[in-house]
């Protein structure tokens, strides 16, 4: 792979992935029963830099590429619950870099400490009303002099119980059927933030050592100045940033597939059936044999268009392609690893029973298989 990883990406592969063999797999079954991640690890991440791969020097980030990101969200990715990459990707590359859009002061006062992991972020786009249409938000902002007013409310926020900066995306003005893109901000809002109300914790299939919940805006006091870029331009930086939302969980995909496949071979070598292992029945061999040639395709074609994001050239119709092909192999490869370990899969003592249950999300969240074949239906001009 020379090709896309230098010599320093596979320095920074191995010391990801000691961190996670020894400090997040011993625990993943404890943050799973308590349904969230500790504020310890997040802090030991910042620690050692995790959390700010790609952010400025000056900033106490790495000033790194998306390549490290890549190979980051690979590592942790390994750990046997997905809810930890996609609570960690939701801090450091779904919510945070819309402050690259922000002032010098916001960025000032916020990138630090979320750097350091004192800080956890979370994006709040999706409504009880929809998720993907951006441009039918509701939750609306009216300016009152240094403020903005919110009201509306948000559902499905990862990392929604714990965080403590929540970027906002609320509609400024009336929605205009014409024009429904027109209109839409994001705001930053401090947890403490009168008005903001924090709902229940909501109680998921998987995911399930990362928070998830409800938020209320009840006029919601937001300073003018937590306005991130202009008022109403929030749509296209919105849509940018879904770009690199979905990569990144195209990547958890592919690589939280792989562990899965390979602990399922493990146990194909292992398990006996009518005096021989079943790696040795032929129906299970060939199985296995397309599962790694699926999983081949969707880590390549990830690749390239992780490499193709790290130049600036990545369209939205490759990494739709991408996230789409990529969380449906997950969802197969799902249901193959399972049906390898037959009763004992569908016991929860077994990763592979988390795995499934994990991995039906992937097809949902960031943007659903439909919408991702809307934009490519669309990008062919159909």
């Amino acid at each position: 792979m020379g090709w896309i990883f230098r010599e320093e990406h596979e320095i920074f592969r191995k010391s990801v992935r000691q961190f996670v063999e020894n400090e997040v797999i011993p625990h993943t079954e404890e943050w799973e029963e308590k349904g969230e991640i500790p504020r310890s690890i997040w802090k030991r991440m910042g620690e050692i830099g995790f959390l700010g791969i790609e952010y400025p020097e000056e900033y106490g980030g790495a000033g790194a590429d998306f390549i490290y990101t890549l190979v980051f969200m690979e590592e942790i990715s390994r750990c046997g619950a997905m809810g930890f990459p996609i609570s960690v990707s939701t801090h450091t590359d779904m919510a945070s870099p819309y402050l690259n859009l922000g002032t010098e002061e916001r960025r000032k006062k916020y990138l630090p400490q979320i750097i350091k992991g004192e800080k956890i972020c979370a994006i709040a786009v999706s409504e009880p009303s929809g998720g993907s249409d951006v441009a039918g938000i509701h939750t609306y902002a009216v300016r009152d002099e240094d403020f903005y007013k919110l009201n509306g409310s948000k559902i499905f926020i990862t990392n929604g119980v714990n965080a403590d900066i929540y970027f906002v995306v609320a509609r400024v003005g009336e929605l205009n059927e014409e024009d429904r893109h027109k209109g839409i901000s994001i705001f930053i809002v401090d947890k403490e933030t009168s008005g903001l109300k924090i709902g229940r914790k909501l109680d998921k299939m998987g995911w399930l050592c990362s928070d998830t919940a409800e938020l209320f805006f009840e006029g919601c006091r937001v300073p003018c100045k937590n306005l991130i870029g202009k008022e109403g331009e929030g749509f296209p930086v919105i849509m940018r940033n879904f770009q690199r939302e979905r990569l990144v969980i195209s990547i958890i995909s592919v690589s939280a597939s792989q562990k899965a496949l390979e602990d399922a071979i493990n146990y194909a070598r292992e398990r006996v059936a009518f005096e021989r292992p079943l790696s040795k029945f032929q129906v299970i061999r060939h199985r296995i044999a397309e599962m790694v040639t699926q999983i081949e395709a969707a880590r390549q074609l990830t690749y390239y268009v992780s490499w193709l994001f790290s130049q600036g050239k990545a369209t939205d119709m490759k990494v739709s392609m991408t996230k789409l092909y990529t969380t449906e192999i997950a969802n197969r490869i799902a249901y193959e690893v399972l049906q390898i370990y037959g009763g004992y899969g569908y016991m929860r003592e077994f990763p592979v029973e988390r795995f499934y249950r994990d991995a039906r999300a992937l097809t949902i969240g960031a943007g659903t298989s439909e919408i991702m074949k809307e934009i490519i239906a669309k990008r062919l001009e159909l």
